[in-house]
């Protein structure tokens, strides 16, 4: 992993993500997430060649690639941790892991992700502001949406990590972008256009200078609005969630012989399909018991 300057203290490291550092001094830092479980040794390592140690990771969310490794430094270097409420209780128990999740059995969420159960140090407030954390004053904005604790968070340089409430330009062909809520993270996204930051960070792998990000969040938005108008086009007669996400599994070529994968596709088509129907582009009808979907025109 390479430790890369962005701007002031402000540095990202580059793992499957970018996970963002604040430099407190020459050996002090705050972490904005620690991501997965396997990138653990080589997370510490770049640290350690740093001569850094984290003294607090303020997390954006509790999904398994943003903070599968908060319990450790928690435990390791009495790390503090800061979760918001809702994130906070996602990480509390494997059932609650479920929520998140949501496809997967309970006993394959234990295999997959029980290092994310933990207890945070710090609650996040809810509302948007300042927050001070470890000596630094960060700006936190709340963007639900991926998630339901979703944050994002400026650092004392003005450079503003997004997290998961942007995909990078390279990303913006994503077949199936996971939000939970497609709607709310749609309006996250358009809190982001104000913020007057130098440069955004989105976990995934991009770097944005300032006077960028409103191309950047209107590309997002676009992409959002097509995949729902790709799918809604899919749904030709009354069909179930799983006939739905059987034909955009095969209208995005997404084919898989791994049920632990096939099971997340379902999960995302889902979200659409409630996006849809809340938009009133989809409604709900029973036919012997069973949930369909059709069009208004159809039904």
């Amino acid at each position: 992993m390479e430790l890369i300057h962005i701007k002031g203290d402000t540095y990202v490291i580059q793992a499957n993500q970018l996970i963002p550092l604040y430099k407190l001094d020459g050996k002090r830092c705050i972490l904005l997430d620690t991501g997965l479980l396997e990138e653990r040794e080589g997370l510490e390592e770049t640290l350690n060649t740093a001569g850094l140690t984290p003294v607090g990771v303020l997390c954006s969310h509790a999904h398994v690639d943003h903070c599968a490794n908060n319990g450790y430094f928690q435990e390791k270097y009495g790390t503090k941790i800061a979760l918001t409420f809702p994130e906070a209780g996602m990480c509390s128990s494997l059932l609650t892991l479920k929520c998140y999740f949501l496809t997967l059995s309970p006993g394959m969420v234990e295999r997959e992700s029980s290092c994310m159960i933990h207890a945070p140090d710090v609650t996040i407030p809810a509302p948007d502001g300042p927050f001070l954390f470890c000596g630094a004053e960060f700006r936190i904005i709340h963007t639900p949406g991926h998630s339901a604790g979703h944050i994002c968070a400026v650092t004392p340089d003005n450079v503003c990590y997004t997290a998961d409430a942007l995909l990078s330009q390279e990303l913006l062909t994503a077949k199936l972008p996971y939000n939970l809520s497609q709607r709310m993270a749609l309006d996250s996204r358009e809190k982001l256009r104000g913020l007057g930051c130098d440069c955004y960070i989105m976990a995934h792998r991009g770097v944005c200078p300032g006077g960028e990000i409103g191309g950047l969040i209107d590309a997002n938005q676009a992409l959002v609005r097509r995949r729902a108008e790709e799918i809604l086009a899919l749904v030709n007669r009354p069909m179930t969630a799983s006939q739905i996400d059987e034909a955009a599994c095969v209208f995005y070529r997404l084919f898989t012989s791994k049920p632990r994968r096939s099971l997340r596709f379902e999960r995302n088509v889902r979200f659409f399909i409630e996006y849809l129907v809340d938009a009133g582009r989809l409604i709900e009808i029973c036919q012997n018991g069973a949930t369909y979907y059709t069009r208004p025109e159809n039904s």
